[in-house]
């Protein structure tokens, strides 16, 4: 790995000051989209490799690319439309096209792939998912949207509910908030899909306080963030694996009724059917404003790589 690189990779590579360093030039970001946009990094290219589908975290960072002036190329869907179907290695590939870009955004369906990317490669490499690993940019933009909805992250006592197990945005977001004071976290799944030894031994070693649940009602009146996420049936062993999961945790009126008004509820996106659509007036439901701040975080990243800051 080249030392003078800026990857993102994972979580656990920010520190509180690089964070807070962060969500400070996000918020510039939202002032340059606002301005329209600006040319810092015109005659830029951005490949984005996306082995695995997605529409928000690839088209954010195609137009975080965009309004800081410079360019995309890549493909979607890079399991079938790149040379890894004729059998290249992934190694292979980064070399390549590490020679037509400045920078690469890759999703691969395999843990630990952007660590093998950014092994080889000639320019930065940011992590867009990792299989059932990590989500580190997702996990960026969610803490941003928590200090930004509820004035702070340190204190704040969050419920992550549903796919604890395969969802990578949980574990990424865990490793993230270990970085703050007095933070609690309750972990709310079906019993087969609970959060993985890995996360809670990190957690531990963090100091940070967690507690294990199936009972979303008991906590919900004393959270500040409900943090939704969707049973992945893609991730899971067989049919039956997902079944018992799938549908026990449902964000409806119901629930936002026992929540305090000053709560919010996040979801990485997408969702399918784990919130109802009637909560989506509630201005609770910060969701969507959430993937809005995907853009600013996503636009400080690119603007960081690009600029050959060091973290």
């Amino acid at each position: 790995m080249k030392p003078n690189l800026y990857h993102v990779l994972g979580a656990k590579q920010f520190s509180r000051t690089e964070l807070d360093e962060l969500f400070a030039a996000a918020r510039g970001m939202e002032d340059v989209v606002r301005a329209g946009g600006n040319r810092s990094h015109e005659g830029r290219i951005m490949t984005t490799l996306f082995f695995e589908a997605s529409t928000r975290t690839r088209l954010s960072f195609e137009s975080a690319m965009s309004r800081l002036g410079g360019s995309v190329i890549g493909t979607e869907n890079a399991a079938q439309f790149s040379s890894a179907i004729k059998g290249e290695t992934l190694e292979d590939t980064i070399r390549i096209v590490s020679g037509y870009s400045d920078v690469i955004v890759m999703r691969h369906t395999d843990i630990g792939a952007a660590k093998r990317a950014a092994a080889v490669a000639d320019v930065p490499v940011i992590n867009a998912g990792d299989g059932a690993g990590e989500h580190p940019t997702q996990a960026l933009l969610d803490a941003y949207t928590i200090e930004k909805e509820a004035g702070r992250i340190d204190g704040v006592r969050i419920a992550m509910v549903g796919d604890l197990a395969y969802g990578r945005t949980v574990h990424s977001l865990s490793y993230i908030l270990a970085n703050y004071k007095d933070v609690m976290i309750y972990y709310i799944s079906p019993e087969n899909v609970r959060i993985p030894s890995s996360v809670k031994r990190y957690m531990d070693e963090k100091g940070i306080r967690y507690e294990e649940t199936t009972d979303l009602d008991a906590v919900a009146g004393s959270i500040d963030v409900l943090y939704q996420t969707r049973i992945q049936k893609e991730r899971f062993p067989s049919p039956e694996e997902y079944d018992k999961a799938a549908g026990q945790y449902i964000v409806d009126e119901k629930l936002m009724s026992l929540m305090s008004k000053n709560s919010i509820v996040l979801h990485p996106l997408p969702r399918a059917g784990e919130i109802a659509e009637a909560v989506d007036s509630d201005p609770r439901a910060a969701y969507f404003r959430q993937a809005q701040n995907g853009l600013y975080i996503r636009m400080a990243l690119v603007d960081k790589a690009l600029s050959g800051v060091k973290g």
